[in-house]
């Protein structure tokens, strides 16, 4: 096990009721959950992988596999629907060249849908890491992930 997971799980050695802060921390410290991270997590809480798999799978939260550099939401609200949510997020399929759940094969996007980003007065909406970007339309989409791939 390497050592930064160590640290990490160190405090919770044992705990099995520490399950999903424990998941929550490694996935914020290695970006996801890998099989060897679960299979470690589960010798330090004393517990199986299949119920560590188990609450996985229950909560959207955590992710098995990696996430790009960029996590794009795109807004499915019913504020975002009426004003052309879904041309929207048609749009940025397109420029990225994955659906919803997946990531680019060079790790630098990750393309998610919201129920509701809370930006309604904006709409439609997306966010890209932690910036929102409201009125979108679909020239605006081609625009920002040009942007994006000249490192703007």
């Amino acid at each position: 096990m390497n050592d930064e997971l160590t640290e990490v799980l160190a405090p919770y050695q044992g705990q099995r009721g520490a399950l999903i802060p424990v998941l929550q921390r490694v996935q914020n410290e290695l970006g996801y959950l890998s099989e060897d991270a679960v299979q470690e997590i589960a010798k330090f809480l004393r517990i199986s992988t299949s119920e560590i798999f188990g609450v996985l799978t229950f909560y959207a939260q955590f992710r098995t596999t990696p996430t790009g550099k960029n996590i794009v939401r795109v807004c499915r609200g019913t504020a975002c629907h009426v004003k052309g949510g879904a041309r929207i997020l048609s749009e940025v399929q397109k420029q990225l060249g994955i659906q919803p759940g997946e990531t680019t094969p060079d790790l630098e996007y990750t393309l998610e849908t919201l129920a509701c980003i809370g930006a309604c007065a904006l709409a439609p909406t997306m966010v890209i890491n932690e910036e929102t970007h409201g009125q979108m339309t679909i020239k605006k989409v081609a625009e920002l992930f040009v942007r994006n791939a000249e490192g703007d």
